[in-house]
């Protein structure tokens, strides 16, 4: 019973709330809050701050769920290694990936579906920021999201490939050209990520580097929100390419690949850095570094592969300069 005691105050940390806790643990609210005040007796400490909501935990409850977070962690390991010796690997396979990269990722999810059927994957879309908080607290198992710009720590990696830009607007006038400065680009109205996002702040550093200032005049916090303002043919973009391959642009827009400077950030796979390792962690890398033809990668490793690596089945991809504006030929 103390294991599912210390599931129920990881779970109301993580939820911020008493039902949506009780609900994520599939037991009455009232059996929840009993567990709880059950562990603060058996530890003689008060951990949850009393109320008729849930108002956050008290300073020894922050220092228990610490403790907390990796006893369930490798309980739940142990129990996931104990099921793969016997009868296959199973459990729910937590990943946050970065809006950026969810495009990439059909042709590892399902791969490893098919390798584990008894597992099941939830898919989160987070920021790096998120992902770096969730692989701390082991609250994910995986992280899919850059490397470089805002580097997470405590991690081992696995390149996956290396995202670079593309400007999206209405053909008009730009019909017949191979590509456009980061400076011209900046010129023409635009629609952009909001500045919590990392992408945006990547475009920005980019821009700052060539001598200008991002001033878009509408923002939004999801790719799909750019895109589909973008697609209206009244505003233009700056995406990662890797979103040519999830939005088709329509026959009036055009997708020009953005130079001077060229540039590229490498995306990867992340999981805590720590041992034993979650076996469901543990085998989403293997089969990472089994569709990369590549080794599992120490920590801080990177290795720098294209896209057209990854996306094997269902999915085309072609260099920058074959871009168009319309879905890229195989």
């Amino acid at each position: 019973m103390f294991m599912r005691q210390l599931e129920y105050l990881v779970a109301v940390a993580r939820e911020g709330h008493f039902g949506r806790a009780a609900e994520a643990c599939r037991v009455s609210q009232p059996g929840l809050s009993a567990g709880i005040r059950k562990l603060e007796e058996e530890l003689g400490l008060p951990l949850v701050i009393r109320s008729h909501r849930f108002l956050g935990l008290t300073l020894e409850g922050e220092r228990v769920l610490a403790w907390a977070q990796r006893m369930v962690a490798d309980y739940n390991g142990m129990r996931q290694d104990l099921s793969d010796a016997s009868s296959g690997l199973s459990g729910t396979l937590r990943i946050g990936a970065i809006p950026a990269a969810i495009p990439a990722l059909p042709a590892l999810v399902n791969g490893f579906c098919a390798r584990y059927p008894n597992v099941r994957v939830q898919l989160l879309s987070l920021a790096s920021t998120a992902i770096q908080r969730g692989l701390d607290t082991l609250d994910i198992d995986a992280g899919v999201t850059y490397f470089e710009n805002e580097p997470l720590a405590r991690v081992r990696s696995l390149a996956l490939y290396d995202e670079t830009y593309v400007f999206v607007t209405a053909a008009g006038a730009f019909s017949g050209r191979n590509a456009i400065g980061w400076s011209e680009a900046a010129a023409h109205p635009l629609c952009l990520l909001t500045s919590d996002m990392q992408n945006r702040r990547i475009v920005d550093r980019i821009l700052a580097e060539a001598g200008v200032t991002s001033n878009p005049r509408i923002e939004a916090n999801t790719f799909l929100g750019v895109w589909s303002l973008v697609r209206s043919g009244a505003w233009s973009g700056i995406v990662p390419h890797t979103y040519l391959e999830t939005f088709e642009a329509p026959d009036h827009l055009v997708a020009l690949p953005l130079v001077d400077p060229v540039h590229s950030q490498s995306v990867g796979v992340v999981t805590s850095d720590r041992d034993p390792q979650s076996p469901l962690a543990g085998a989403f890398m293997r089969h990472a570094a089994r569709r990369l033809g590549r080794e599992r990668c120490p920590a801080g490793g990177s290795h720098r592969l294209r896209l057209r690596a990854l996306i094997a089945e269902g999915y085309q991809s072609l260099p920058p300069n074959d871009w168009t504006g319309r879905r890229p030929r195989p």
